[in-house]
């Protein structure tokens, strides 16, 4: 069953939210679904090899987060970093002929599913071990303030967006640099996507103290606990920490409380979870709920909003054309890539 530190009201606030911003944090989070629901469809058809982790339900945090903050910040992702890479604005082709190991993908197709890179987009790498990225976000947000006290560089202010899940922040690298980045007020977000299971682990059986969130107070910065189901509220709590970090006072522990629809990944037939717990959570679908907000609102029409879906559906469909037709890495290109030019 959802768990009672989930808000059981939707309280998200239309607020100032503009219909422009209304309907782009709608279309990053239908991307973002329509995405990974088409790798699904790939994958289960033989086009898609490797280990594929999607991130269907959690679409709040990505859009919540990532569209809070400016293209020329820093966005660290996990292995379940496809629709955090959509969100930091890579191309949907880029990112598809990636997972099909295409020449064309974001990282040249040598990273595949859990290894998405783009140095266009400040997009810093998908991790495929828990805590991996932890300390490369935390090295990117060293050098926004390095550069800028250092080395007085005024427009040094990027503010990185570090992910990583609820078993992760068990990890020794999780303390270690929630203790540096609290030292040095580094301008970062530790974002905590507590979708409740690190793989077959339910979170409660795993940790301690479950509640995340407190684990900042021992390191003396702000901890926030946000329903990870609700794109205003994610929106709001990482607008109040980017704020922050901009402005020299340091990080911030945000844990979204979020769900993932589908398994571990999609090798895994997701029969550990019980069928209750699933449909309740179903029940607080971000993207519905969303739908709800700016059409009450009066912030977008139905009409507006299945037009935008239509669009999104053509263009993943698009990405898969792209990226069935892309070129495979040259076999002469083999050991490319492996050091810096």
């Amino acid at each position: 069953m959802v768990q009672e530190r989930i808000l059981p009201k939707f309280q998200a606030e239309a607020g100032n939210l503009t219909s422009e911003e209304a309907l782009m944090l709608y279309s990053d989070m239908t991307l973002g679904r329509l995405f990974e629901d088409k790798c699904a469809e790939m994958y289960y058809r033989g086009k898609m090899f490797g280990f594929v982790h999607l991130y269907n339900g959690q679409e709040a945090v990505s859009t919540g987060v990532i569209k809070a903050m400016r293209p020329d910040d820093y966005v660290c992702s996990t292995y379940r970093d496809h629709v955090h890479a959509l969100s930091a604005g890579v191309p949907a082709k880029n990112v598809m002929a990636e997972l099909f190991g295409k020449e064309a993908g974001c990282s040249k197709g040598r990273g595949g599913s859990m290894h998405l890179f783009s140095a266009e987009h400040n997009l810093l790498g998908g991790f495929a071990f828990i805590g991996e990225g932890i300390p490369v976000g935390l090295g990117a947000a060293f050098q926004s303030r390095y550069r800028r006290d250092a080395l007085g560089d005024s427009s040094a202010d990027q503010v990185t967006a570090c992910f990583f899940g609820d078993g992760t922040s068990n990890n020794g690298q999780f303390f270690e640099c929630l203790n540096m980045a609290a030292l040095w007020k580094l301008p970062i977000l530790f974002v905590v996507e507590n979708n409740k299971w690190a793989i077959g682990m339910a979170h409660e059986r795993a940790t301690s103290q479950p509640e995340i969130y407190r684990k900042a107070s021992v390191f003396g910065m702000p901890g926030v606990e946000v329903d990870g189901m609700d794109v205003m509220a994610v929106r709001s709590a990482a607008q109040t920490a980017v704020e922050r970090a901009r402005a020299g006072e340091g990080p911030t522990l945000i844990e979204c409380l979020t769900y993932r629809f589908r398994g571990h990944s999609l090798a895994d037939p997701d029969e550990l979870r019980s069928k209750a717990e699933k449909e309740a959570w179903l029940a607080r679908d971000p993207i519905k709920r969303f739908e709800a907000l700016v059409t009450e609102h009066n912030l977008a029409s139905q009409d507006q909003l299945k037009e935008i879906y239509q669009r999104i559906q053509t263009e993943v469909e698009e990405a898969v054309t792209f990226a069935q037709e892309a070129p495979e890495p040259s076999p002469d290109e083999l050991r490319r890539y492996i050091f810096a030019d």
